[in-house]
């Protein structure tokens, strides 16, 4: 099992950070966790395609990790012979959202169908809408759904997948709670989404502080990594992007709490599970 950052980067825009999307990859099947800007231009770079996608699950509904989405779908869409149904999770209010971004494809839709005698069928999207606790497998795959703390985001999940003797634990947005702590225990690979909190509190301006209070910072990521036995932390999504040279700033704070392997997260990051 391999677990693959395709975007490393938060609603902050750089030229060397994609939008949040973590693969994880078992065979030849493709699990896409979130789907952030510029998703299927680094999911080329490692052969993952919208057409091959086994299934796509979202964290939560916030506009970094669902730019996207429509992406997605229109490129699966387009590209598929016939009618290929996309499957994705996500939480409470997925379908809404789904149903939303369909409409806002209506006008493209209509103009590709108008144009090309061989698409006839329209972009379908199954949606599965998850809860803590909930469960889904394939092929051998395991993937287990816990709910986390991004408030007032709500509700937001994290995702467990399990394959091959190995777990990797996909958090997203959240501070430590119950659900984060259940999805990384024992975990090979723990992929967090960190704030640097000394220089978010430095920063004159209040809405950028006020990221603060829902994102775990990189201490205590790594004190979940710890107490929940994880091999790997990897360090994802960090606010604000690490300046270059700085980056070692980061896993130093976090070694001083975690005595595991630490990584900082750069776009096409690949691990072994």
């Amino acid at each position: 099992m391999q677990m693959i950052i395709l975007g490393s980067g938060s609603p902050l825009v750089t030229a060397d950070r994609a939008g949040p999307a973590t693969l994880v990859r078992v065979g030849k099947v493709d699990l896409l966790f979130d789907c952030g800007r510029a998703v299927l231009m680094r999911g080329a770079a490692v052969g993952m395609t919208a057409a091959g996608l086994t299934a796509l699950f979202v964290t939560h509904m916030h506009s970094d990790h669902t730019t996207d989405y429509n992406d997605i779908i229109t490129t699966r869409w387009i590209t598929s012979p016939g009618p290929r149904p996309l499957r994705a999770f996500g939480p409470v209010g997925f379908q809404r959202f789904t149903d939303a971004t369909l409409a806002m494809l209506e006008t493209d839709v209509h103009y590709r169908t108008a144009h090309h005698a061989d698409l006839q069928h329209h972009p379908q999207v199954l949606v599965e809408e998850v809860a803590d606790g909930w469960r889904w497998q394939h092929e051998g795959i395991v993937v287990t759904a816990a709910a986390t703390d991004h408030s007032p985001v709500h509700p937001t999940m994290g995702f467990r997948v399990e394959a091959e003797g190995k777990v990797v634990a996909i958090a997203g947005d959240t501070v430590p709670c119950d659900g984060l702590r259940r999805l990384c225990t024992g975990a090979d690979i723990y992929v967090q989404t960190v704030i640097l909190r000394s220089l978010i509190e430095a920063h004159p301006s209040a809405r950028f502080r006020d990221v603060i209070d829902y994102h775990s910072d990189v201490m205590q990521a790594a004190q979940t990594a710890k107490a929940c036995g994880v091999r790997t932390l990897v360090l994802n999504h960090p606010v604000p992007p690490p300046r270059q040279g700085t980056e070692a700033a980061w896993i130093d704070l976090a070694r001083a709490h975690f005595d595991g392997e630490v990584v900082l997260a750069n776009d096409l990051l690949t691990l072994q599970a």
